[in-house]
């Protein structure tokens, strides 16, 4: 085992008599995902991930669990981390990219445990692969890696970009697997050149042929030119089968290969807020149709089957599984309760079994295995018992009407010993896509010390405001054009909704978030008085600023239908500096160094407006982060900053800091 400064005991031990966890033992606590179900459904593989404060890393390791018996093991111990399990057909080996080479690489390991053998040691690392159907080969992507012109430039000229012309292109390749190997295969390009870029892959059931989806570079501002393509290992013939206007990827293959499902928009020219379609075409190519309409919302296509064809997806605040029938577009729910949290799904060979992560409202997430025909989970692991020692605070969800009359929800959170005579302060944590969703289970602190602000005496609200994921493709394009206004109104009566039950002290309320949800409190900041702080975490400032340095200029484009230059008037309706001059909030601005998301001139350029305009402000760059702080060292300084800074603004603590 990895020596952590604190094991899980200690971390009992340290928070047996608080209410609440500390930050560090909430950036201390484990957890689980990626469960991969042997192909006779008597295994599953699973990650646990870790903190590792020596290394200021979280690190991840392979986990194998007895579905009979619910014995577990760890199978994989080794410097940095292991992950993305994946179980050869036969199911004696198990495969996993592993770090411990510092770029990822494939290694193999056989179930019983001893030492895992390396498969590849590719120049630019394995993002992600598979077994072919035999189990004698595996397919993998990667990078290509730089050719010889390429690296005589760089001798030459040092290291430089040409923006728009210099792109690392992600390929097929393949290489020969048998446990009997002696030494490392070499791997054979199944695509290659600068013709396009692979996302993602699937083998067909006999073997001959992948289909796969490719854009025309890996460009995030190109997303939309991603087609589905079928490669034939025979003699290496390509087509392209799939040309629709828009994202198309996922090519998932029909039990006999005659048909490729796969996720589209359905050539919506606006796929930044569209739903994400499942459509099924004939493998040589031909019109495809789309079969999952009367789900409204994202369909996440996963397998297909006899029995139909599998997927996952949101259903307001909770997530589930669901069997669709591809001839008569009708779908069933298959998991349960109503209210159950249900992601990362895998099967048995035979779809009688599956296993998944399940969490539902005030628990932690958990691998589960269940039989498909009645869903009944069977609990592998008990991260749960990690709140023991703590008071916890309750969620539940709640609904409110907007100015213009939509129903909103929202997650609220309460104090552990809620009294529903007293009035609390209240903080408003905004979720960030903002097609992201805020669920009312649990998860352990991250940006926010959401328990920590419950234990002191504060109400949560989390709002799943216009535009977030889970409600359906129209309100999900309710912010369209209306971004930033149409946010701030779903966040504000939902604060005089609980102001209104008489359980909220309105001289007391503060607004954070990050992303999005930074954007949305910038925009408080500048556009209210209601608020007695806020915390901007990787938000926007200036919408036309934005456009004009981000690594993804289609989302503006999309959400409000022009640009700075053709309708300014809408970047400066939409934009939080524009209502500079009337900024009263205290802000605390949070930002990576190296964001491309929301490049840091949104953060600089708040911080200097308000400063003219003497609202207190302080910022804080993190050194060498892009959008998302991923260290624990530094989400820690995240999280502290934000406890201070409320305690201060809201609570009243600190003052003359």
């Amino acid at each position: 085992m990895k020596t952590l400064l604190q094991p899980l005991f200690v971390l009992f031990w340290v928070g047996a008599f608080a209410q609440a966890p500390t930050i560090t033992q909430s950036l201390s606590m484990k957890s689980v995902g990626s469960p991969q179900l042997s192909p006779d459904g008597k295994w599953v593989a699973y990650v646990l991930t870790e903190t590792n404060w020596d290394e200021n890393a979280y690190e991840t390791e392979i986990w194998l669990a007895n579905v009979a018996s619910g014995e577990k093991f760890q199978l994989t111990n080794s410097k940095k981390s292991n992950s993305s399990p994946v179980w050869s057909p036969d199911g004696k080996v198990l495969a996993f990219l592993s770090t411990r080479d510092d770029k990822s690489q494939i290694y193999w390991i056989r179930p019983q445990g001893g030492e895992a053998k390396a498969l590849t040691k590719f120049e630019t690392g394995v993002s992600s692969f598979d077994f072919a159907p035999d189990g004698k080969s595996i397919v993998f992507l990667a990078s290509a890696p730089d050719t010889k012109a390429f690296k005589e430039r760089v001798e030459k000229y040092s290291d430089y970009e040409v923006v728009h012309e210099d792109y690392k292109m992600t390929h097929l390749f393949t290489l020969p697997f048998a446990d009997t190997l002696s030494k490392l295969p070499t791997p054979k390009a199944l695509t290659k050149g600068t013709d396009f870029s692979v996302g993602g892959f699937s083998l067909s059931p006999d073997g001959k042929k992948i289909a796969f989806d490719a854009a025309k570079n890996p460009d995030l501002i190109n997303s939309h030119t991603s087609d589905i393509y079928v490669l034939t290992l025979a003699d290496s013939s390509l087509t392209k089968i799939v040309s629709l206007k828009g994202p198309d990827s996922n090519p998932v293959w029909s039990p006999d290969g005659s048909q490729i499902a796969f996720s589209t928009t359905n050539e919506d020219e606006f796929f930044f807020y569209a739903n994400r379609y499942i459509a099924v075409v004939p493998e040589k190519g031909g019109t495809p149709v789309v079969i999952s309409q009367s789900f409204d919302e994202n369909a996440s296509l996963l397998k297909w089957s006899a029995n139909g064809i599998w997927f996952s997806g949101l259903q307001k605040t909770t997530a589930h599984l669901f069997l669709l029938n591809p001839s008569t577009k009708k779908f069933t729910k298959i998991t349960q309760p109503s209210d159950a949290l249900a992601t990362q799904f895998s099967f048995s060979n035979d779809f009688q079994q599956l296993a998944c992560v399940l969490t539902s409202p005030n628990r932690l997430a958990e691998i589960v295995v269940s039989s498909t025909n009645a869903f009944a989970p069977k609990t592998l692991t008990q991260l749960g018992e990690q709140l023991k020692p703590f008071k916890t605070a309750t969620r539940e969800v709640v609904s409110w009407k907007s100015k213009d009359g939509t129903t909103i929800e929202g997650v609220l959170i309460k104090p552990a010993n809620f009294d529903p005579t007293k009035k609390y302060p209240l903080l408003v944590v905004i979720h960030g896509g903002p097609t992201g969703i805020d669920l009312p289970s649990i998860a352990a602190d991250r940006y926010y010390p959401i328990e920590l602000f419950a234990a002191k005496g504060a109400l949560i609200l989390r709002p799943n405001y216009r535009g977030s994921a889970g409600y359906g493709k129209a309100f999900r394009a309710l912010n369209v054009r209306n971004l930033g206004v149409g946010d701030y109104d779903d966040v504000i009566s939902g604060v005089d909704f609980l102001i209104g039950k008489g359980i909220v002290d309105k001289d007391k309320v503060g607004a954070m978030g990050w992303s999005q949800g930074g954007y949305i409190s910038a925009f408080i900041t500048t556009f209210s008085d209601r608020f007695k702080a806020t915390s901007v975490g990787a938000g926007i400032s200036n919408w036309a600023t934005y456009y004009q340095n981000t690594d993804i200029t289609p989302f503006t484009r999309q959400y409000l239908k022009g640009t700075p230059w053709s309708d300014p008037d809408i970047y400066r309706k939409t934009s939080p500096i524009s209502y500079i001059k009337t900024a009263k909030t205290p802000t605390l601005i949070q930002h990576g160094e190296l964001d491309r998301r929301v490049p840091i001139a949104n953060a600089y350029e708040l911080r200097l407006a308000l400063e003219d305009f003497n609202v207190p402000v302080k910022m804080v760059v993190y050194k060498g982060f892009g959008h998302g702080i991923t260290k624990p060292k530094q989400m820690r300084q995240v999280m502290e900053e934000n406890l201070s800074w409320f305690s201060q603004w809201v609570f009243g603590e600190n003052a003359a800091k």
